[in-house]
């Protein structure tokens, strides 16, 4: 029994005995465990002396010195240039020109930042202008993720919905996009579109015909691009492989490859590494006017740099260990039992939901997300109208209050009215995916029974 409380007789008991929280995506959160590689490379950084200690692989002291060599001081303690490492740069753009077939990259284009959020709202932040029909639209999806929603709204941008197509897996279409950018210029001036690929919290993975559409859309409207690429290593199959907008972007020739304006990012927090308490993560800028930058090299001279730290883990994703390196075959394995945990849970989650009444799920492609819909009755619905709550918010609440689930609900997400959504990690560890199974679906069977 858990209680909550300052004691057992002012608190509640409650009838399980750990909270189970898949409500954002923290992989150590959810029992994934930390690569060895990364941890032995940071813990040689932050304590030097541990260069001189005999069970330590060579590679990593290797690393680990130069990294040092690259921090002022030769310590992870100082400062670093404001756009990051240039060591660590360098490594990024080595990194993007290998995964885009040969398209160059130049590390006077890349920005270390503390994680990839924190360059989101750096690149907003130069975009928003303006104020009544003259004010910054963002074209978003919906449903997104709600950090991004609320960056938005602090730094004061115009939300531009374009809604997914949940009956095509989630699609992404450009008609949706014109309606969109439409009805935006009614009362703002839309700027910018934001894409995520593989989406949060759908699962979706964009072709590359879809996205050549988009490309040619943003041309044509001229509009800002930003590319949430930070779940890219996590597709699990089924026909369609990661692409980068830009090796689209470069691969499509001018005059797209010239004149498109893309900021890409990526990130350390999600996918095999699921390292988002170290804060690290980057954006490229692709095609940006040269006064862009100039305010950006401004905007980022007010400020200390990205985490040391975060840059560190940041090389290691990008340069990792190779074959015939000391540590390459525990890394590999590492990593492929990630990959393969990832794509278990993907699986099982998919057939016990198709399983269980009420619960239709599209199929997950990417990401490590499932996205789930709720057929509630129609009882349970008027429920949550009358505690003045969404349906699916009411029903999260009640999971975390009977089984100690920690959900996200769709509705603080977006999504089409009428429809209702949970949003759940699946970068956890297998045995903590169990455990909120069965208790999903002891919960979902007794709440239909209720309102039934």
């Amino acid at each position: 029994m858990l209680v909550l409380g300052g004691s057992e007789e002012e608190g509640v008991i409650k009838p399980y005995k750990k909270l189970v929280d898949v409500s954002v995506g923290d992989a150590h959160r959810g029992g994934m465990k930390p690569i060895t590689f990364v941890r032995q490379v940071i813990a040689a950084c932050i304590y030097p002396e541990l260069l001189h200690d005999n069970t330590l692989p060579a590679d990593v002291k290797e690393r680990a010195w130069r990294l040092m060599r690259e921090c002022e001081g030769g310590s992870v303690g100082s400062y670093t240039d404001v756009c990051g490492i240039p060591y660590v740069k360098s490594s990024v753009s080595d990194f993007i020109t290998r995964r885009d077939g040969g398209v160059p990259a130049s590390p006077e284009n890349i920005i270390m930042s503390s994680g990839s959020q924190t360059a989101l709202m750096f690149v907003l932040n130069l975009l928003v202008d303006g104020e009544g029909p003259a004010q910054t639209g963002v074209v978003i999806p919906i449903p997104t993720y709600d950090l991004f929603a609320m960056a938005m709204e602090e730094l004061g941008a115009e939300m531009v919905p374009y809604y997914l197509c949940e009956e095509e897996g989630w699609a992404l279409r450009v008609e949706e996009l014109r309606s969109a950018v439409r009805a935006g210029r009614l009362h703002c001036h839309p700027r910018a579109l934001y894409v995520i690929n593989p989406s949060n919290p759908t699962g979706n993975v964009q072709s590359r015909k879809i996205i050549e559409e988009v490309i040619r859309f943003v041309a044509e409207e001229k509009l800002f691009l930003m590319a949430d690429e930070v779940y890219q290593d996590t597709v699990q199959g089924g026909g369609t492989d990661f692409v980068s907008y830009k090796r689209v972007l470069f691969e499509m020739g001018p005059p797209y490859s010239e004149n498109v304006q893309l900021a890409s990012f990526h990130s350390v927090s999600k996918g095999f590494m699921g390292e988002c308490g170290l804060r690290g993560g980057y954006v490229e800028l692709v095609n940006v006017d040269p006064a862009f930058m100039e305010k950006a090299c401004t905007w980022l001279s007010a400020g200390a740099g990205s985490a040391v730290i975060g840059q560190i883990a940041l090389n290691i994703m990008v340069d990792p260990p190779r074959p015939g390196d000391p540590s390459y075959t525990m890394y590999s394995q590492e990593v492929k039992f990630k990959k393969d945990t990832l794509s278990c849970n993907v699986r099982r989650v998919q057939e016990v939901l198709q399983d269980i009444p009420g619960f239709t799920c599209q199929a997950v492609g990417g990401g490590i997300y499932a996205f789930p819909r709720l057929h509630l009755p129609q009882r349970a619905v008027q429920r949550a109208k009358e505690l003045g709550l969404e349906a699916d918010l009411l029903y999260c609440t009640r999971l975390l209050e009977e089984e100690g689930v920690c959900l996200e609900p769709g509705s603080s997400l977006g999504q089409k009215e009428g429809t209702h959504h949970i949003r759940l990690c699946l970068m956890t560890s297998t045995k903590t995916l169990e455990v909120l199974l069965k208790r999903l679906q002891r919960f979902h069977l007794r709440f239909l029974k209720e309102f039934s």
